[in-house]
């Protein structure tokens, strides 16, 4: 029988990926300035809490049935992390992103998976490991075809954080997770605007074929060129919604 590509086995598995969507999945038995941190976080990159939105520290106890003190700590991390602007005694203001702060992004979390897939290809696949990446390709390209653009986003998520959790490296894994945290808003916003991803089909079916040969340079320069050209794109996007095109 043949297995689920989401289930199939890793090697080197990264415990929730690089590219890991937001959960609320185990909030509600964290203490509470944990509950607090996740549960903030978790509305802010779902978009629940839009940018330009402001409350004051009361408001935010309130939504969340908690004490002050947690809804403090909670903010003091949201606010390092660059997702909140706390102004004492005008309360807490959901910050923006601009599209120079997403280029720099960008620059910072391709350069890595770029990396990782050269890593990748140094080290080899195992049979199930490149059954698990030709999986995940079908299953795009089968969502091209049907015009399923959403489901295609979260399987090609999936697809690079494998690529990305087979390179062995765990701090390069921890840092691409947090700069995909601080797209994530951006990501989701493009999905209604992305035109079929057929040349992103191709791209990848390019890079996994180096990764096989173990041809690690082919592999970096590959995918070096699949994300120049889509981190292009999203930029382009996001600069037609913000300007109203």
């Amino acid at each position: 029988m043949k297995q689920d590509a989401t289930n199939a086995p890793h090697r080197r598995p990264s415990p929730s990926g690089s590219r890991p969507r937001p959960s609320m999945q185990g909030v509600a038995k964290m203490a509470a300035r944990e509950r607090a941190y996740h549960e903030l976080k978790y509305r802010i990159l779902e978009g629940r809490l839009p940018p330009g939105t402001t409350l004051l520290e009361t408001e935010v106890a309130n939504l969340l049935s908690l004490s002050r003190t947690p809804i403090r700590e909670a903010l003091i991390r949201l606010e390092e992390e660059g997702l909140v602007e706390v102004r004492p005694r005008h309360g807490v203001t959901v910050r923006a992103q601009s599209l120079d702060d997403l280029a720099e992004i960008y620059e910072v979390f391709s350069a890595l998976e770029v990396q990782a897939a050269r890593l990748t290809a140094r080290r080899g696949l195992e049979p199930a490991e490149r059954e698990r990446l030709t999986s995940l390709m079908d299953q795009m390209e089968k969502a091209t075809r049907s015009d399923d653009i959403e489901r295609w986003s979260q399987v090609d998520d999936v697809f690079h954080s494998d690529i990305v959790s087979l390179c062995g490296n765990t701090r390069l894994q921890a840092t691409l997770r947090q700069y995909w945290e601080q797209q994530y808003r951006a990501r989701m916003a493009i999905i209604p605007l992305r035109m079929r991803p057929v040349q992103s089909n191709e791209e990848h079916r390019q890079i996994v074929q180096a990764i096989l040969d173990r041809d690690s340079e082919e592999a970096g320069r590959l995918h070096q060129l699949h994300r120049d050209r889509t981190d292009r794109q999203a930029l382009e996007l996001l600069r037609r919604q913000a300007g109203g095109v």
